[in-house]
């Protein structure tokens, strides 16, 4: 893989990895075994189908950031519970994907140096640049992709490769 960053806009830079990580969650995902989504590995863990929705809430959080921003007045509602099969969860993933792709396609670098309030610690709120915020986000995705092969593995679903081969998908 190559890349060619020269000259490009940090919102170009960002799509480039931003479009590649999606591509490789979303394989992950789709991996994923229907009949195994409450499989939840500990107590202090999200069950399957919890986790790969706190994925897609992920891309939601990228698109707010960088639309209407986050209202902390009020205390957090809990989200919409998550879909109950893995393609609708995946669905929604493509949909959230295609939301944030558009709206920083449509944003200047300079608006990415604008700040969003967001929790930087225990009870404490930060101004967190939004160029920081969306690639803290991306990041975000990329350990929680990685907490979810975990879970393909125990489903006995086949592992994907993610950035190299992996046991069930050799490269050579």
């Amino acid at each position: 893989m190559t890349s060619t960053t020269a000259g490009a806009s940090n919102a170009q830079q960002f799509l480039g990895a931003y479009e590649h990580e999606h591509n490789t969650t979303a394989r992950v995902l789709r991996s994923y075994p229907e009949d195994k989504l409450d499989l939840k590995p500990h107590a202090r863990c999200k069950t399957a189908r919890e986790l790969a929705w706190l994925i897609v809430k992920g891309k939601e959080l990228t698109e707010r950031a960088l639309t209407t921003g986050f209202d902390w007045s009020a205390p957090p509602t809990p989200g919409a519970q998550p879909p109950a099969t893995m393609d609708e969860i995946a669905d929604e993933l493509e949909k959230a994907h295609r939301r944030v792709v558009a709206v920083v396609r449509g944003v200047r670098d300079e608006e990415l140096s604008e700040t969003v309030k967001f929790p930087i610690g225990p009870k404490k709120m930060g101004d967190v640049p939004k160029l920081e915020f969306i690639w803290m986000m991306l990041h975000d995705q990329i350990h929680h992709r990685g907490q979810f092969s975990i879970y393909l593995r125990m489903a006995d679903a086949k592992v994907p490769s993610i950035y190299g081969p992996s046991a069930d998908e050799p490269w050579l």
